[in-house]
């Protein structure tokens, strides 16, 4: 129910990246999802999985649709179960914090195309850098080509409302990921559990879905701390949930032993809060188990970000300075 999101760049952190996950991942039998932009080779993280690990690839779409092929033909040839597709990225939004840190990563030309690093904008931050590859029109009218290029579950990645559920659904896809990408694209976005309860309510009453739902499955990223977040999602619908930052975080300060304890902590308070629930199984964990009716209270102030503020000098403003007169 657990699995582990797709987050770029992990060599900032940590000087073995997304290997932490890769390694972490097969021990506890949790999904990762390889990002188009890791920091590792594609295929080095691949290799570094178990026999029977289970692999997912999120992808940004290549204006160049020719290396987007080769890509995911490449991936599906290496066993990667499913394809998610990112599609809340036309632009990134403007990232101040990413901004202000220097970038000096080589760029991952193999997916980019950006095999000249002089056509890399460092001056914007590391994600703006390394993304200029993105395709902004990707659209719906896509959706026939990436089910003509492969046999690997597609699913789109970045959902933000039900309508478009429902369209991924009605188009034959495997499922969505609700999610404002970790809410670093367009302020004041709803929350991936928000979304949730409408999607579920829409697509029961105009598709007579139930969830969880093989068929068609919900995803649900962003803002996953707890054991407890997950069995909301999970009663509320989810197929599973993908946790971000609580993994880098993990890694960035100890490496696999980090994420190794992060996901052991997880599984304790998995344990423990089911037991409080009195739920035996999954299947025991049920919509009644949570008050959704607050979700569309939403509080007006913008919350302040201790983490970053703790951890990063703040500007300087500037000061007028005392000038005394001689009389």
């Amino acid at each position: 129910m657990t699995s582990q999101t797709a987050t770029a760049l992990g060599k900032l952190g940590h000087p073995d990246g997304e290997l932490n996950l890769t390694k972490a991942a097969a021990k506890h039998g949790v999904i990762q999802m390889i990002p188009t932009l890791a920091s590792c080779a594609f295929d080095e993280l691949v290799d570094a999985a178990q026999p029977g690990q289970v692999q997912f690839l999120q992808l940004y779409v290549n204006k160049d649709r020719a290396i987007t092929k080769k890509f995911v033909q490449h991936a599906e040839k290496r066993g990667i179960k499913g394809l998610f597709i990112t599609v809340d990225a036309p632009q990134l939004g403007r990232r101040e914090k990413d901004m202000r840190q220097k970038f000096e990563a080589e760029d991952p030309a193999e997916v980019t195309g950006n095999n000249q690093e002089s056509k890399v904008d460092r001056s914007q931050g590391a994600a703006r850098a390394i993304s200029s590859f993105i395709d902004p029109g990707l659209d719906w009218k896509d959706i026939p080509w990436f089910q003509s290029i492969t046999k690997m579950p597609l699913i789109l990645k970045g959902v933000q409302c039900w309508e478009d559920a429902l369209q991924a659904y009605d188009l034959g896809l495997a499922g969505v990921v609700l999610s404002n990408h970790g809410g670093r694209q367009l302020d004041f976005s709803r929350s991936g559990i928000e979304v949730l309860v409408e999607v579920v309510r829409e697509l029961r009453a105009r598709r007579g879905l139930s969830f969880p739902n093989e068929k068609f499955q919900l995803f649900v990223d962003g803002g996953v701390r707890r054991a407890n977040d997950v069995l909301k999602a999970v009663a509320l619908g989810a197929t599973a949930v993908g946790v971000g930052r609580p993994f880098l975080y993990a890694f960035s300060s100890y490496g696999f032993e980090g994420v190794d304890h992060a996901l052991q902590i997880l599984h304790d308070e998995f344990e423990m809060n089911m037991r409080l629930l009195g739920a035996r199984t999954l299947k025991e964990v049920v919509p009644e188990m949570v008050d959704a009716s607050s979700l569309q209270s939403h509080i007006v102030a913008v919350p302040g970000d201790r983490l970053y503020d703790s951890n990063y000098e703040s500007m300087q403003h500037a000061r007028l300075r005392e000038v005394k007169s001689k009389m």
